[in-house]
């Protein structure tokens, strides 16, 4: 098994099991929302500007769906999204929400950093803690470039490399480093007891956004607002609002 297929099989298992039971009974809330709101603090489009206001009629594919909220806010403002995911489990509660609340878009079983999709087939590809953080960077970023036109656009939100750093194995992140940026046990792949993540340093994910042939357009470090909704096992809302736990990218192909 190569090191590809490895990780892909672990987040595979991990996203059919537990994370599917317990993300479930979440996706009839955030499908309900009559304006999207992006990650942990529920952030609103109107203050990130993450889609593009010209997106009716464009061509999307959601990279990593898991329960495609993301796609049915789209197919709502006039896009056309395909959306995409490794898990049944999780295909199979979009499915239901997809039926539930009457919209009707393209579910994909397939591994984000081998899609398969022609060439050039979207205006943008948008991944809201699915590819940008379950996937390698230096995998799923070329595949995105390949899915866009020319000029397309890719936008994404990932956690910090802050927050990585700061990130404890069994409770919320700490004031302080708890591993190092570089040498083993640094930044990039991330093994977290049964999962796979990627966190790359900024540097290194400039540099290879700027390989597959991308522009990056802006860099947004999101705070949580006061008060915030809730905490989170990984991180407080005190935290975040002092350091940025999660982070918008937005990107165009060069062309």
């Amino acid at each position: 098994m190569t090191d590809h297929d490895d990780h892909v099989e672990a987040n595979r298992r991990y996203w059919d099991g537990e994370a599917a039971a317990s993300h479930g009974p979440l996706a009839r809330a955030h499908w309900a929302r009559t304006e999207p709101a992006w990650g942990l603090w529920a952030t609103p489009e109107s203050e990130l500007s993450l889609l593009p206001r010209d997106i009716a009629g464009k061509r999307v594919v959601e990279l990593g769906c898991g329960t495609a909220y993301v796609s049915a806010w789209l197919a709502r403002a006039g896009a056309h999204p395909v959306a995409v995911d490794l898990s049944h489990e999780q295909l199979a509660t979009a499915r239901a929400m997809r039926e539930e609340f009457g919209l009707d878009f393209p579910l994909l079983h397939a591994d984000a950093e081998r899609v398969p999709c022609a060439d050039g087939t979207f205006d943008l590809v948008v991944s809201e803690y699915g590819a940008s953080l379950w996937c390698d960077p230096r995998r799923w970023i070329p595949e995105a470039a390949r899915l866009l036109t020319p000029g397309g656009r890719l936008v994404f939100m990932r956690y910090s490399p802050l927050f990585a750093l700061c990130a404890a194995p069994d409770g919320p992140a700490a004031a302080a480093l708890r591993r190092p940026q570089f040498g083993p046990g640094g930044l990039g792949r991330l093994e977290l007891g049964g999962r796979v993540e990627f966190v790359l340093p900024h540097g290194e994910m400039i540099r290879v956004l700027r390989d597959a042939g991308f522009t990056v357009e802006d860099l947004v470090e999101i705070r949580a607002p006061h008060p915030a909704h809730r905490d989170y096992h990984e991180v407080s809302a005190a935290w975040a609002r002092d350091w940025p736990c999660e982070e918008v990218w937005k990107a165009r192909l060069t062309g």
